[in-house]
């Protein structure tokens, strides 16, 4: 029987009803854009009425292809290090996207770092708020949904480098899951993002790490957005650019404790 991995938070980060999420993505994502082919994106997790507008302007500015790699950090603690899940359908409330198995078991062979594993997946919320705007997209999208909870940055440069053994040469866009500050001010988040942001746009996954560490920014993916930046350089990469940047605060006017979102592209 094929796996079913349903929606967890529809209703809660977006929402549950077919026609209001199919509204907001129509209303936020820009058709008319002159969509390009990239390596990497970069793009926020939270709730839409917080982040979504970041996340859909930054696809807006992507050619989405048949063939997505997630990678998000895991927050609740399931499952394994590096948890791939290798197969099976994701649902969301107005269609569903298929693993890629073939893609999954060549990267499971490629690294040995990489687990198959459900577990981490079944609850976790960071690839699966980012799938709608792909699907609204690309209908023919498919996905390899791969979670990260180790924070052992040799291990992540390798699962990087694995990565990009399989990917060169493809039409395989990485899509890395991450907020900026979590519950700060707005100055101080600012402040702190826009180092770690300079950081990623300079390409530089080992100043991103250390700007993280320095200034203890709780950017929750910044590990996702390190192995991102290993693959995609390794890819081919030359530049970045951020699309948009706002906080929590923008939606709703509360600045004293903020959670910032960037949108930004690799290509």
């Amino acid at each position: 029987m094929e796996k079913r991995r349903d929606a967890r938070v529809a209703g809660q980060f977006y929402p549950s009803q077919k026609g209001a999420l199919i509204s907001f993505l129509s209303e936020n994502i820009d058709l008319s854009s002159q969509r390009r082919k990239v390596k990497t994106v970069i793009m926020p997790h939270a709730g839409y009425v917080y982040s979504g507008k970041t996340a859909a302007l930054t696809i807006s500015e992507v050619v989405v292809p048949d063939t997505v790699i997630l990678i998000g950090p895991n927050h609740t603690g399931y499952g394994t290090a590096f948890s791939l899940m290798r197969s099976g359908k994701w649902h969301f409330p107005f269609g569903e996207v298929d693993i890629e198995e073939s893609l999954a078991d060549e990267l499971l062979k490629t690294s040995s770092l990489l687990e198959e594993d459900d577990e981490a997946h079944e609850y976790e919320h960071s690839l699966e708020v980012e799938i709608p705007f792909l699907y609204f997209l690309n209908n023919n999208v498919k996905i390899v949904p791969l979670t990260v909870a180790s924070l052992n940055l040799k291990k992540c440069k390798k699962v990087g480098e694995a990565i990009a053994q399989c990917i060169i040469g493809k039409d395989v866009l990485l899509v890395a899951s991450t907020d900026m500050t979590h519950y700060e001010s707005q100055a101080s988040a600012e402040k702190k993002d826009k180092e770690a942001i300079d950081a990623i746009l300079k390409l530089d996954e080992d100043s991103l790490s250390a700007t993280v560490s320095r200034l203890n920014i709780s950017m929750c993916g910044y590990i996702p957005v390190y192995i991102s930046l290993v693959a995609a350089k390794i890819c081919g990469a030359k530049s970045a650019k951020l699309i948009d940047y706002r906080t929590s605060g923008d939606a709703f006017g509360d600045y004293e404790r903020v959670v910032g979102y960037a949108g930004i592209i690799i290509e």
